[in-house]
């Protein structure tokens, strides 16, 4: 069953064919209220005996109000008219005051308070000078002006009691509206948060292993016995690229299993990161300036992986042997700059998807990353975090 636009109770106006218990629903305030209507003007006519004899007609009146609710969801505007018709009829040939108003009561409040304000504000005053003017050309008993400001005074308190609750309900939809969108922007960032780690978690253990493999193929024929350490490194970086990816995984699954999971990523594992990229050919130097202090989850996790994808872009495209990592610990920023003894590249650098994923978990944070070029032509990546304040 499908949802479409904000209906007159509140919810949602069904685009669907309604069901039963949709059916039975609508059905209750009607039968109720037409069994109020009648049975209470009945007993009301029994003392008023210089109003109309209760007959037919009376109870047709009282029933065209009553049963028109059962649309009031789906077509207001017309069931308030038909109240409107029904009810002004009922009064203008003087039959027993009872709870005849109540289902215009109920059909004028709920148009206002969901929004048909012109049509809920017509309908009051159709009623109100129908009733007075009908009144003095049917030569009906002359109204006092206290009886007339009276019932006037009544229907402008019905009208503003329901702007009140339209004002209400429209702060209500504009609160929900704002949390939907708020959740769903989270639910955004939280998105491409994964995506990033995705594309971290993979691209450097393939790297990895793309360079173990091309060695271990390169050695496999010629000295058979040096192809195990290549081997060995490719078979430790697929079950580490795997646990990473399941415990991924499972956030995006929110599984209960338990599953291996490594601890929350962060710079207090450079060491095993230089260690693993060593495996591939590239030794990295690690130099720290300042006193190393824990930094909170999210900048910690993105300085790991900024370090992360800068290593393994320089496994994947540059030409370099050495690499250094330089993280400077400031009062106000943490500095990561990250560099290689490549000199085969040329030309301004190319962006591709991971230093574009870098530069975003930067900016995420407030900070900056650029790209630069050494003189001897290699790749510098430089980012600066903002710490926050003690």
């Amino acid at each position: 069953m499908t949802s479409g636009e904000p209906d007159l109770y509140g919810s949602r106006v069904s685009t669907a064919e309604p069901t039963v218990g949709d059916r039975v629903k609508r059905l209750a305030l009607p039968v109720v209220l037409s069994f109020v209507a009648v049975v209470g003007s009945l007993g009301a006519s029994r003392g008023q005996e210089d109003r109309r004899a209760a007959d037919w007609f009376m109870v047709v009146l009282l029933l065209i109000g009553t049963v028109s609710l059962y649309w009031l969801r789906t077509h207001p505007v017309p069931v308030l008219w038909a109240t409107v018709v029904s009810t002004l009829a009922y009064m203008l040939m003087e039959y027993p005051w009872g709870p005849v108003i109540f289902s215009f009561v109920i059909a004028v409040f709920t148009v206002i308070r969901t929004g048909h304000r012109l049509a809920g504000w017509s309908g009051l005053i159709a009623l109100y000078v129908g009733h007075v003017v009908g009144r003095l050309i049917l030569g009906i008993n002359e109204q006092g002006v206290y009886q007339v400001l009276l019932v006037g005074t009544c229907f402008v308190v019905l009208g503003f009691v329901a702007e009140l609750f339209r004002g209400h309900r429209e702060r209500v939809m504009a609160a929900n509206k704002t949390r939907r969108e708020a959740e769903l922007r989270r639910a955004g960032e939280e998105r491409l948060r994964i995506a990033q780690e995705l594309h971290d978690v993979v691209a450097h253990h393939i790297s990895l292993i793309n360079v173990q493999a091309s060695t271990a193929l390169h050695l496999v024929d010629r000295q058979p016995e040096q192809a195990g350490p290549a081997l060995a490194a490719i078979k430790e970086a697929s079950k580490e690229a795997l646990v990473e990816l399941r415990s991924i995984v499972g956030v995006l699954r929110q599984s209960d299993e338990s599953a291996p999971r490594q601890p929350v990523t962060g710079l207090d594992r450079l060491e095993h990161l230089v260690s693993r990229t060593a495996m591939a050919g590239l030794e990295v130097h690690t130099v720290v300036h300042g006193e190393a202090r824990p930094l909170p989850t999210g900048l910690d996790r993105a300085a790991f992986r900024i370090i992360q994808e800068s290593l393994t872009n320089i496994v994947r495209h540059a030409k370099a042997t050495e690499a250094t990592v330089r993280i400077q610990y400031g009062d106000e920023s943490l500095l990561l700059q990250v560099d290689d003894d490549g000199n085969s590249l040329a030309g301004p650098p190319k962006e591709g998807n991971g230093i574009v994923g870098m530069r975003e978990r930067a900016t995420a944070l407030g900070g900056t990353l650029t790209t630069t070029r050494t003189p001897t032509g290699s790749l510098r990546i430089t980012a600066q975090l903002p710490l926050p304040l003690p």
